[in-house]
């Protein structure tokens, strides 16, 4: 796995990570921020042929 992708995939993950914790909060603004952030990393691997299936799915 080269550096981009390990790089995507980790930062996918920490991004999920703060998702869940945003919505454990009742934080409706921070969720917003995350899942936008999720959205466009998801996109970035997609576009990059980055196979995203092991996160958590949030």
């Amino acid at each position: 796995m080269d550096a981009f992708t390990a790089g995507l995939l980790q930062r996918i993950r920490a991004t999920e990570s703060d998702l869940t914790r945003a919505l454990d909060e009742g934080d409706d603004f921070l969720v917003e921020v995350e899942q936008g952030e999720l959205d466009d990393l998801r996109r970035l691997a997609a576009e990059h042929g980055v196979e995203v299936g092991a996160t958590s799915g949030v």
